[in-house]
């Protein structure tokens, strides 16, 4: 199933202040636990100038809990039906868990890392997909930039949880959202120089498993049609079409070798490129 290419309505706050346009990086779940994270991360945040917001899953660590809880995870296309029960999981293994064990590793390695989630300050604010299909599950509709820009000014690395507010101010409701979706939008929010997906493969594969090392819009959609990108990938390149469509400059998918390497990995293009 294709996720449309729906439009993000964003407050964007001021970039900050040397004027070094940030990097958005979105962790996948099995790279959250690679030893080499942490001082990847380190180099990546002094090449930045410190201007690095950390977006991360755990998809992994929501179904184990489920079970553990005797839930069965329920998905529909993909994506995770959120029940009532199954959002106090979510909020639990995303926020809870998986942020704070990513945020001590990263302190370890000396960073400043702060760990927030999408309902910290209306952070993230997502509308409902389908409430009779996927439940509590939704889309990012709004990002307040104004606490990660905060935390960058003041030498903190942000780590967020896309773990939402509903779009509605006056309902305390909290929402799931995709964490490709929730990395594209505040990429899009902060003007973003760069979003990166993090991958467990080195770049997205065309049919024969070879890298792809660019990509245009409609080179994308093919991949996603004919089913060569499916799953993970399909999400990130949906991901990436929103967030190039609406302002931020690159966007590459790779693997945790390919981050600090310009150019390496799958590189998403706005234009076809000319030679």
């Amino acid at each position: 199933m294709t996720r449309p290419l729906a439009r993000t309505h964003t407050v964007t706050a001021h970039v900050p202040g040397d004027h070094v346009r940030p990097i958005v990086v979105k962790l996948g779940g099995r790279t959250q636990g690679d030893p080499a994270l942490p001082s990847t991360l380190a180099s990546l945040s002094a090449a930045w100038h410190g201007r690095v917001v950390i977006v991360h899953g755990g998809g992994d660590q929501i179904s184990e809990m489920q079970q553990q809880r005797g839930e069965t995870p329920r998905f529909v296309g993909g994506r995770r039906v959120t029940t009532e029960g199954a959002l106090e999981v979510v909020r639990m293994a995303l926020s809870g868990l998986a942020n704070k064990q990513l945020v001590a590793a990263f302190v370890a390695a000396g960073l400043r890392a702060v760990g927030v989630s999408g309902e910290d300050d209306g952070l993230l604010r997502a509308t409902p997909i389908d409430v009779d299909t996927f439940g509590f599950a939704g889309t990012p509709v709004q990002v307040d930039t104004a606490l990660l820009t905060l935390l960058m000014e003041h030498g903190f690395l942000p780590v967020v949880s896309p773990v939402s507010a509903h779009e509605d101010i006056t309902r305390v409701q909290p929402m799931n959202i995709n964490g490709d979706d929730a990395a594209a939008a505040i990429a899009v929010a902060l003007g973003a120089e760069e979003l990166f997906f993090m991958a467990d493969v080195p770049a997205v594969l065309a049919a024969d498993r070879t890298p792809i090392g660019t990509v245009t819009p409609d080179e994308a959609l093919t991949l996603i049609a004919d089913g060569t990108a499916a799953g993970g990938m399909a999400a990130k390149l949906e991901a990436g079409l929103r967030a190039v469509a609406q302002g931020v400059t690159r966007v590459r998918i790779g693997d945790l070798a390919a981050l600090p390497r310009t150019g390496a990995g799958t590189t998403l293009v706005a234009v076809p490129a000319v030679n």
